[in-house]
């Protein structure tokens, strides 16, 4: 079929428009990367875009990594996202599975209430407080209970299990199985779309939180790896990191820069094995069936 001038005009405008928005997400990457491996004096004296590095050195990343609260912030951060996202994926499944259901009593004022505190909340020292008379401030528990649900993340959830055929329940429960058997043998199986996405959104929310750690931890050895980040940003010589390197304060601009990525990276990577279920289970989540 021939294509119109309007179509071919609009088409080119749309491939601009989004090489732009490529542009645009792309360089603040690409600066921070040349940054991390540019000599130090060149890029304190540089005002160019940075599109590749002025010269090159990895100081930095040996600086980085002779800092030991790196590693714990790591295994940290790691112990944070593993199990704050389980507890997250069970406690919303559950969730989204019961108030998914049409015959649940109460259902709509639950919803109601629900829906409510995505707009409404007590604050942040409410927050603490309660975390405080709870007995988990200081532990790793803070990270992880507080924030086991989230309502937006639910309602998706919520809506794609709505899509699932009842017929598929309903024969389950003639064949004997109760509600749990059913949310884990057949719900579930068949919503792993939407479980990676949701697993996709909580496990950066665990990796870029920064706020909850700040509030309920005090020991550094449960630091998770943006606090250790932020400790390193703050800070602009290498005395203060503990590695020994005798470069000078210049360093500490690539050493910034390279504690970024460090942090940043790992999440990064995970991202290309479940992109093709994204697509997918945010609009199974958005559109009901």
């Amino acid at each position: 079929m021939r294509r119109s001038a309007g179509e071919r005009i609009f088409d080119c405008i749309n491939v601009l428009l989004l090489l732009g928005i490529m542009a645009v997400s792309i360089y603040p990457l690409l600066y921070v990367l040349n940054s991390s491996v540019s000599d130090p004096n060149e890029l304190l004296r540089s005002r160019s875009l940075m599109l590749l590095p002025e010269g090159f050195q990895l100081e930095a990343y040996k600086a980085v990594f002779h800092n030991s609260k790196i590693y714990s912030g790591y295994l940290n951060t790691l112990f944070y996202v593993t199990v704050g996202t389980i507890v997250n994926l069970l406690m919303t499944s559950i969730a989204a599975y019961s108030l998914s259901r049409s015959d649940l009593f109460g259902r709509k004022t639950l919803m109601k209430l629900i829906t409510f505190t995505m707009f409404f909340g007590g604050g942040m020292i409410p927050t603490f407080l309660l975390i405080q008379n709870l007995g988990m401030v200081d532990t790793r528990w803070a990270m992880i209970i507080p924030g086991a649900i989230s309502t937006f993340y639910f309602l998706i959830m919520k809506t794609s299990f709505e899509g699932i055929p009842i017929s598929l329940i309903e024969s389950a429960k003639l064949d004997g199985a109760n509600d749990i058997l059913i949310l884990f043998r057949i719900v579930l199986p068949l919503s792993k779309s939407i479980l990676a996405v949701m697993t996709l959104y909580y496990a950066v929310d665990h990796w870029n939180d920064y706020v909850a750690p700040m509030l309920y931890l005090r020991s550094q050895d449960l630091y998770p790896i943006q606090i250790v980040m932020r400790d390193i940003l703050i800070s602009s010589s290498t005395e203060s990191m503990g590695a020994g390197v005798d470069t000078g304060f210049a360093i500490g601009e690539n050493i910034k820069y390279a504690t970024i990525i460090i942090s940043t990276l790992p999440i990064m990577l995970v991202y290309p094995f479940i992109q093709k279920y994204f697509v997918q289970g945010a609009l199974i989540g958005a559109v009901k069936q």
